[in-house]
């Protein structure tokens, strides 16, 4: 039997605890022993809830029990996890998590420590809930040298562009809406801003180029300048747009950015809609691949959680998780990234064809017919900086987005 200790009872760790007790029998069969919860640790009460017979409020008691092998933190935020996390490493145990902020900030020194001690530092929820990319990346496409990442990292964004896309709604209603649905948080910024892909991209970038990747230093844009005036276009031109977070290679750097993006259909993760999450692959010898499901949710990411705790269990005293270095992934300047822009500008393009052909070059002119007094065109591949340059001759320019492909 291999007692296990679980360190908070909010949404995912009680699904934690509901998918080892439904799929016990299963899970026993793949393990090759028992896995038993022997504490879940929480500051709340839970009258009622068989869980009270094992619910503890000191950690002390599971750092301090040799007993408990493997310990699942799904707590969230920095602390205490990180600091109950190392603790239960140096003390010999194997740690779950499904914490993207805990291996964004601290991955490199927890995957460290786990190395040392002969124990696993397992993550797999902490990136795409239910969906198994970081299992994929580290085990199935070794043979690869991964070129590119890039996905729809966060479920609440990508719900609230696909409302705005095909209803027509405003960012403030599908963000009200969201929250009412609970896909949403009271203070969404986490979300909305960017951040919770940027940690994400920041955690897969880190696997395919071995060193770390530090997302304070990644461009991050988020989704709350987006109107249903850009999605208007976006249908207009036959396009749609996403919130991405991307990681590509360019020689020896690492071009890493989260911002939206205007995608045709013909791209992989144009379809993509709703709550669900996918994340695109390409490998120098693999090609492309594509890993699609359900980012988030209760069950999704419980699930995710306890096929590491399974793993953990299997390879008990034998170290299985591939850890990248301390060595900075250097990342390339925005300014020196190119990409092609779709533009939002006043005026009409008698106006204003003659001044963006100067500045631009040859641009793609769009027209909505129902939104008078401005218009919007397409760059052709610029650079950042050059974008910028040519950009800062229109005080007329509304909204920038840029575009894939």
């Amino acid at each position: 039997m291999i007692n296990i200790a679980v360190m908070g009872y909010g949404t995912v760790g009680s699904g934690v605890v509901e998918v080892l007790r439904t799929n016990e029998e299963l899970i026993t069969q793949r393990t090759g022993e028992e896995i038993n919860i022997k504490y879940v640790l929480d500051l709340r009460e839970f009258p009622g809830d068989p869980v009270e017979k094992i619910l503890i409020h000191d950690f002390e008691e599971i750092v301090n029990d040799p007993e408990v092998e493997i310990v699942v933190e799904v707590m969230g935020g920095l602390e205490p996890a990180y600091t109950f996390v190392k603790r239960c490493l140096l003390a010999g145990k194997s740690a779950v998590t499904s914490n993207k902020a805990l291996v964004a900030s601290y991955g490199t020194e927890l995957l460290s420590i786990a190395k040392e001690q002969n124990v696993n530092f397992l993550f797999e929820a902490s990136v795409g809930g239910g969906i198994p990319i970081i299992r994929n990346l580290h085990e199935c496409l070794t043979a690869d040298r991964i070129e590119e990442v890039t996905g729809i990292l966060n479920g609440t964004t990508n719900y609230m562009m696909t409302k705005m896309f095909y209803n027509g709604d405003d960012y403030a209603d599908v963000l009200k809406e969201a929250q009412d649905k609970g896909y949403a948080e009271l203070n969404p910024e986490a979300d909305v801003e960017g951040q919770d892909a940027c940690r994400k991209i920041a955690i897969l970038s880190s696997i395919i180029t071995g060193k770390t990747v530090d997302f304070e230093e990644i461009h991050t844009e988020g989704i709350t300048k987006i109107t249903k005036e850009d999605m208007m276009y976006a249908k207009e031109m036959g396009m749609t747009i996403k919130l991405l977070a991307s990681a590509k290679r360019k020689n020896d750097q690492v071009c890493a950015i989260v911002s939206p993006v205007l995608l045709g259909q013909e791209h992989p993760l144009y379809s993509v809609n709703d709550v669900f999450n996918a994340v695109f692959v390409r490998g120098n010898v693999l090609g492309d691949a594509m890993f699609y499901g359900s980012g988030a949710g209760k069950l999704p990411t419980a699930s995710a959680v306890v096929v590491d705790v399974i793993e953990a269990a299997k390879h008990k005293n034998e170290n299985i998780m591939a850890s990248w270095t301390e060595e900075k992934a250097p990342l390339v300047s925005l300014a020196n990234t190119t990409k092609k822009y779709f533009v939002r500008i006043k005026g009409t393009q008698e106006e204003l064809a003659e001044r963006l052909e100067q500045a631009f070059g040859t641009v793609r002119l769009v027209q909505v017919e129902s939104l008078t007094g401005e218009f919007g065109f397409v760059t052709k591949e610029f650079s950042e900086a050059g974008y910028e340059e040519s950009a800062s001759q229109f005080p007329e320019i509304l909204h920038m987005i840029r575009v894939e492909g």
